[in-house]
């Protein structure tokens, strides 16, 4: 339906921050934008590194009960509008077959790269739902924590950003090696794709049935790809996944960097596309067709380098660019640094709250 035949909010009663979300997700009328922060769990918040202390960062993602725990803390501490569960895009990769952990230096470093068709063979899409019971736990205990009051989200990555660290085996400078195998090889890297297709699906709806309110498709590396590449590598795979799962929950679509395939993106069939901090804000909400909401798009860089008042006000900015149309999310255009301030990430918490 569309949204302008919805009714308004006069003479509701309050939205909680669950319906708050879920209403912005399905471009339905709202008192405020809801708000929450991709990174928003751990890195910042000395809760968060305190927990660090004592385990390692896999460890806090396959523990459900400290997962759980990194999950709230920010919730707890600014009061967003939706949590998002604790956990890492590498969670598949992992379930699948190719185990990985954080170097102390920092990065990604796995035990091996999937780099011939005998390493994409063994990789094994049919226990990936039961190696993730972790997941399952954890976010059935966060939607019994959350309850009716704050949002859930659930996420993964796309087969094209699980794909460019697979195959480099590790965090690298430039991501080379998925894009060389699409280019010379596009039937053998087709079956890695089709694989992490099924795969993503899979853990896709594990979390569905846990009661999620939205899940959130990362495609954090779309933009190393041509605009010419871009539906082959890339958008074909994430449109899949999404017509896989039904509308049984709003699908956000967050890829990073491809927002010259606007009309690429508006056909992927997600609910919600995720607009990064690169991108013209406003031009997106005249391209953007009115049944698709936005989310979006701080610059991360703000919230390290500036101030509470620099912060409240960009922010402002950000909601005026979006005043009058159902269907904005407020968010980053990319995740909270390690380096992010407290001060100016409650500076622009309240200034979401308190904006009319």
């Amino acid at each position: 339906m569309n949204a302008t035949a919805q009714p308004s909010l006069e003479n509701q009663t309050a939205l909680t921050a669950r319906q708050r979300f879920t209403r912005a997700a399905r471009c339905l009328p709202v008192d405020r934008a809801p708000m929450w922060l991709m990174r928003q769990a751990g890195r910042a918040l000395p809760e968060y590194r305190k927990l660090k202390e004592t385990y390692t960062f896999v460890q806090l993602v396959q523990n459900p009960e400290l997962a759980v725990e990194v999950t709230l803390q920010p919730v707890r501490r600014f009061g967003f509008d939706a949590a998002i569960l604790f956990s890492d895009i590498l969670v598949i990769p992992e379930a699948m077959g190719q185990t990985y952990h954080f170097k102390e230096t920092g990065g990604v470093q796995m035990d091996f790269a999937v780099t011939t068709k005998t390493d994409i063979e063994k990789l094994s899409v049919e226990r990936v739902v039961e190696r993730l019971s972790y997941v399952d736990k954890a976010l059935r205990m966060l939607r019994t924590e959350l309850g009716d009051k704050t949002a859930l989200i659930g996420f993964t990555g796309s087969p094209w950003t699980l794909a460019t660290f697979m195959m480099e085996g590790a965090s690298v400078p430039k991501y080379s090696r998925a894009l060389q195998l699409f280019r010379e090889d596009p039937k053998t890297y087709f079956a890695l794709a089709e694989k992490l297709t099924a795969a993503i699906t899979l853990y896709s709806q594990m979390q569905i049935a846990t009661g999620i309110d939205a899940l959130q498709i990362f495609d954090s590396h779309g933009g190393h790809l041509a605009a010419t590449e871009f539906q082959d590598a890339s958008g074909r795979w994430t449109n899949q996944i999404i017509a896989n799962l039904g509308g049984k929950v709003p699908v956000i679509n967050f890829s990073l960097g491809t927002h010259g395939n606007w009309p690429d993106l508006i056909a992927s069939g997600a609910n919600v596309l995720g607009i990064d901090w690169q991108t013209s804000l406003a031009e997106a909400r005249q391209l953007i067709p009115a049944h698709i909401a936005l989310q979006g798009n701080l610059s991360p860089v703000l919230i390290a380098e500036s101030t509470p008042e620099i912060v409240a006000a960009e922010t402002k900015k950000v909601l005026e660019t979006m005043r009058g149309r159902p269907g904005h999310i407020f968010n980053l255009g990319h995740g909270l640094t390690p380096a992010a301030k407290l001060e100016n990430i409650g500076a622009l918490a309240e200034t979401v709250k308190g904006f009319k």
